[in-house]
């Protein structure tokens, strides 16, 4: 069993658990994920690896309540545990040989973004990072961030906080009046990853984004997280969920990500409303 040894609301709907984990602590690296149930009878959902602590035996997730399992993981409270955690899953990112680099994240993807600019700097790159959120009550990670980068560009849509707009905005700024990127990493909604990707391929700057297809497995059996790259067949779980932006195919993701996503978070809610009433 897996304890929850910390827990934090970072924002309206988004958490944040620190997990009893040792052995997948011991090889987690930024860009890795775990597939994990709440209970017995629980649904099998994949979450990025936020965080990692060697020493404590510790990781750290952080997620968006918007399902079933979701606000089930959401309701759980320190010191209870998960049924099972199984990772680190998918390839990590590759870190090295960059000394400029702007990482970019949208909504949730600000969390998942954490890790790789936590990497970047540690190894002494110079980090630029731009975050997005709808208002300012859902901006997450900020100070957390801006002690890690170089500089740290907050954006809201409403303009609540930091720039009014969308993370494009300074991302194109950037790009327009510095020469000497190495590298950009994006993290969030696939129409922003895809903004991001034709920006940059413009500029023929080397960009990775991380996908996030439907899954099921999370191990290369069930094919369900199958993306086109390159014109070839990918699976994001074994392949990704890192892929060069330049590559992807975004229509092909953004349509079949939809394609059930109204009648999911219908019935979602009808049992999680059902699960609480059993109780």
């Amino acid at each position: 069993m897996n304890e929850i040894k910390r827990k934090k609301s970072l924002a309206p709907g988004v958490t944040l658990l620190e997990i009893e984990a040792p052995l997948i602590a011991d090889k987690a690296r930024p860009g890795n994920f775990l597939i994990l149930r709440v209970n017995e009878k629980g649904e099998r959902i994949p979450l990025t690896i936020a965080d990692y602590d060697r020493q404590a035996g510790t990781i750290t997730i952080i997620f968006q309540e918007v399902g079933y399992t979701t606000k089930l993981l959401g309701s759980l409270n320190e010191g209870e545990s998960l049924m099972d955690v199984a990772g680190p899953l998918g390839s990590h990112l590759e870190i090295k040989g960059y000394e400029k680099v702007v990482c970019v994240g949208g909504g949730s993807g600000v969390a998942l973004l954490y890790p790789e600019v936590k990497a970047f700097s540690r190894q002494d790159s110079e980090v630029i990072t731009i975050t997005g959120a709808r208002t300012r009550n859902l901006v997450i990670l900020e100070e957390e961030l801006r002690e890690l980068s170089e500089r740290l560009y907050v954006c809201t849509d409403d303009g609540t906080l930091g720039h009014e707009g969308f993370v494009t905005d300074v991302l194109q700024d950037i790009l327009n009046e510095e020469q000497d990127i190495d590298l950009v990493v994006a993290i969030g909604p696939v129409v922003m990853m895809q903004a991001v990707a034709e920006m940059t391929e413009k500029k023929r700057i080397k960009t990775i984004v991380s996908l996030n297809s439907l899954m099921v497995d999370g191990t290369g059996m069930c094919g369900g997280c199958r993306v086109t790259v390159d014109g070839e067949v990918k699976f994001t779980c074994i392949d990704g969920p890192s892929f060069d932006a330049h590559k992807v195919d975004f229509d092909e993701l953004s349509n079949r990500l939809s394609y059930y996503r109204d009648y999911e978070e219908m019935l979602a809610d009808e049992d999680y409303k059902a699960g609480d009433s059993d109780e």
